[in-house]
């Protein structure tokens, strides 16, 4: 049950909760209103009886009797101890007040019609009854109308709260209602939140693309500097760790780029099947993804046009296959079926925590996974991201880490939040 039903569901038990417990308050004071004022007329009518029997010898008026057989047995035994007493009993008109009293070993009783006041309290209980469900409809209604404004500022709240988490920081709540609200003062935390959110984002964003350009120079005249060392098993070692440190360093750059959504999507129609095998044939070398770089298996199930940017997924593709590589064990299985393309290892699959959280930076997971600095497959999340392709990680049952690409077919699927790429039609040859 939503928020809202709680408060509608609460509103409407305490109103007739309130609303029983008034009428049942009513009804009871009327029925003692109704009935002292019936046993006061009954013994008053009693008195002058007896006074006009001890006078006159006459019992008159108010069905006054001796003996009267229609007396409640409970009166006649008090009257028959020489008390006076009334009661409500039945009679043969219906309800009355009876009232009775005991002379000369005889019971004196009279009656008075009761009928009449039973009929007013059952108008007096239809009138509450009536009283009460308008008021539980009323009040319900009511709670209703706030419960659905409280919701509605909640959801909101909460939408915004799932765009901030989605990645889009600049995303605010903004005022939702009084400035001593509860529901403002969370808006409020959660707006700070994402304002302090962004700006240590910013900052670390800022730190990483300074740090890549900053190495970028002395490790280009590093790496020109290896070039000229005489040949040997130390100048390789050498040229290879440079190397790895220039790779690293432009990684950088890219993922500071891709957080800072510096770049435009050119967007394509392009047939998806030839621009993978353009890809497949074209990944890597064997410095790169090792003895193994030839051991990649390309099966196209099934083709279609898609809208997306060549060179993006030319990039996504390419860090899909080398983080295979890396990371698993060949053969390495590219699958193209209709706008879906896979890229599946046969090693001991995706670590728990990237599956759990996505990519992270300088995390290659589980030891198992072998080694390297952990940017690949964020920057392949941020390049889908930018295009409108639906990255998926999971670990395939018989074993096995699998990347699953769905790549928009429309152009309106293809376009990162707020931006808006150029389209042309391109077919690979």
């Amino acid at each position: 049950m939503n928020l809202r039903r709680q408060i509608a569901a609460t509103v409407a038990l305490v109103s007739f909760l309130v609303a029983l417990t008034v009428g049942l308050l009513v009804h009871q004071a009327s029925v003692r209103q109704h009935t002292e004022q019936a046993r006061k007329s009954a013994e008053a009518a009693l008195n002058l009886v007896v006074g006009t029997y001890d006078g006159t010898g006459e019992l008159l008026g108010w069905h006054a009797r001796q003996d009267d057989p229609q007396l409640p047995a409970a009166l006649r035994r008090l009257a028959e101890r020489g008390h006076q007493g009334s009661m409500l009993g039945g009679s043969p008109e219906g309800t009355a007040m009876w009232a009775a009293t005991g002379t000369g070993g005889q019971v004196i009783s009279v009656r008075l019609d009761y009928t009449d006041d039973e009929r007013a309290i059952a108008e007096l209980d239809r009138t509450i009854q009536i009283s009460a469900a308008l008021s539980v409809v009323v009040t319900v209604l009511a709670g209703v109308l706030a419960a659905d404004r409280i919701s509605s500022r909640l959801r909101t709240a909460a939408r915004t709260a799932r765009t901030i988490a989605g990645g889009d920081l600049d995303a605010r709540i903004g005022p939702l209602g009084r400035p001593r609200d509860e529901v403002a003062e969370l808006a409020a935390a959660v707006d700070s939140m994402s304002a302090v959110l962004r700006s240590k984002l910013a900052n670390e964003q800022r730190f990483t693309a300074d740090v890549a350009h900053e190495l970028r120079t002395p490790l280009t005249g590093l790496l020109t500097a290896a070039e000229l060392l005489p040949p040997g098993r130390p100048t390789e070692l050498v040229k290879n760790r440079v190397a790895f440190l220039c790779d690293l360093t432009e990684d950088l750059l890219e993922v500071s780029r891709l957080d800072a959504r510096a770049e435009t999507c050119e967007l394509s129609v392009v047939a998806l099947g030839p621009v993978v095998s353009r890809i497949v044939a074209g990944v890597g070398s064997p410095s790169e993804l090792g003895s193994d770089a030839s051991q990649v298996e390309l099966r196209i199930e099934g083709d279609a046009e898609v809208t997306t940017d060549p060179r993006r997924l030319d990039r996504i593709v390419t860090n899909l296959i080398a983080n295979a590589h890396r990371h698993g064990t060949p053969p390495v299985v590219v699958s193209v079926a209709d706008a879906t393309v896979t890229v599946r290892d046969h090693g001991p699959g995706y670590p728990e925590d990237i599956l759990r959280e996505g990519p992270q930076r300088f995390r290659t997971g589980a030891r198992e996974r072998g080694h390297g600095h952990g940017l690949g497959l964020t920057i392949a999340q941020g390049h889908a991201r930018a295009t409108g392709i639906a990255l998926q990680l999971r670990n395939d049952p018989a074993g096995g880490a699998v990347a699953e690409l769905r790549i928009p077919t429309d152009a309106t699927e293809a376009t990162d939040t707020g931006r808006t790429g150029t389209i042309d039609t391109w077919r690979a040859g």
